[in-house]
């Protein structure tokens, strides 16, 4: 069984006989399947019971079943409900929009409002830059998903996609303090999302994409760089590959490795692969293979999309044509962004002295 986290807990609201030795007897319930308590909250006593809140990790939903029915089994203790936490916390959105500034009285109304905002209207209709100083354009992007590659996911459509974007825009806040929102587009193709960026463009300070399939999203981002004169940051390409490169770094400052002397297995040739290697390349490493389901990629290969074919004629320079495992026989570096169970234990054996291994597929490492 898995480890229990707080991804899988619940609040467990019981009722336990007013008697010594049963907060005790459901504690060890608990334990002997599994579960792990993280915190008993405020309890409630009548004349033959008492109702306590039991706040337990599990390890995935059918083990907080598990948990319920073992308490619930036992003489004295019935579980009354159980809400799970996760679930809780994404009720009505993770998200809320907060005034910066005090509402009083009429003073500050026709400040903020009308008719005072009309001079501030004007100001950016002569001097259009100012709308990056004079509205939420200054600490504000937009975070935009068409729920095509979400996570370890798939293709779930914008409305699932929402908590993913939601949770993002918390990260950009609390360390940050960046302001971000979630624009989760019903779209069909690279170019509707291409049209429907530039026009939102005039009220956000740069653009986050998130989680956009490729070969799709490698479009996107080039066309809006182009179309665009805010910042525009593809997550999965450059977020997975400056923090991939910074772990980098500092691997081979531990192994004693050389970066020149490196030799680099990339799986995965999605959006984040092909930055990986891009950054890689860009750091002075030679000596970087890509491989995806079909194993190595190279000049020649079938089925390349364009950006595997950038991948073709700019890695691989010994044109190894084999598997995943053929091509990590004796590389230094494992750099995964794929799916889970790809690699084997036999394939870091074969690696060279000091492996340095970034299992990176989300949610589940290869």
């Amino acid at each position: 069984m898995s480890r229990p986290t707080a991804a899988f807990s619940a609040t467990l609201e019981v009722e336990l006989a007013h008697e010594p030795g049963t907060l005790g007897r459901l504690c060890t319930a608990i334990g002997d399947v599994g579960g792990n308590i993280r915190s008993l909250r405020g309890f409630t006593v009548t004349a033959g019971s008492l109702r306590e809140e039991v706040v337990v990790d599990a390890a995935s939903e059918a083990h907080v079943d598990e948990i319920c029915e073992a308490v619930d089994g036992l003489e004295g203790i019935k579980v009354i409900s159980a809400v799970d936490r996760t679930f809780k916390i994404h009720e009505g959105g993770k998200l809320e929009t907060i005034s910066r500034i005090p509402l009083r009285d009429a003073d500050d109304l026709s400040m903020a409002y009308t008719p005072g905002v009309a001079r501030v209207c004007m100001a950016i209709h002569e001097d259009e830059a100012a709308s990056h100083e004079l509205t939420i354009r200054k600490n504000t992007v937009a975070i935009v998903s068409d729920g095509t590659a979400v996570l370890g996911l798939g293709d779930i459509g914008p409305e699932a996609a929402m908590p993913v974007m939601e949770g993002k825009a918390l990260l950009f806040k609390e360390f940050a303090d960046v302001d971000a929102f979630p624009i989760c587009l019903d779209v069909e193709t690279p170019e509707q999302i291409i049209e429907t960026v530039i026009r939102l463009a005039p009220t956000f300070g740069g653009i986050n994409l998130e989680d956009i399939a490729a070969p799709g999203a490698f479009e996107v981002e080039a066309e809006l760089r182009r179309a665009l004169d805010i910042p525009v940051f593809h997550d999965d390409q450059h977020g997975t590959a400056v923090v991939a490169l910074a772990a980098l770094e500092n691997s081979v400052r531990l192994t004693g490795k050389d970066f020149k002397d490196l030799r680099c297995v990339i799986l995965g040739a999605g959006a984040a692969g092909v930055a990986c290697a891009k950054i890689l390349l860009g750091r002075g490493i030679g000596d970087v293979v890509v491989c995806d389901r079909q194993g190595t990629i190279y000049p020649g290969r079938d089925n390349l999309n364009a950006a595997k074919e950038w991948i073709a004629h700019n890695t691989n320079t010994d044109q190894i044509a084999g598997t995943v495992a053929q091509a990590m026989a004796g590389a230094d570096v494992f750099m995964g962004l794929s799916g889970p169970g790809l690699v084997t234990r036999d394939d870091v054996a074969a690696m060279a002295d000091k492996p340095i291994v970034f299992a990176m597929a989300n949610p589940d490492p290869e």
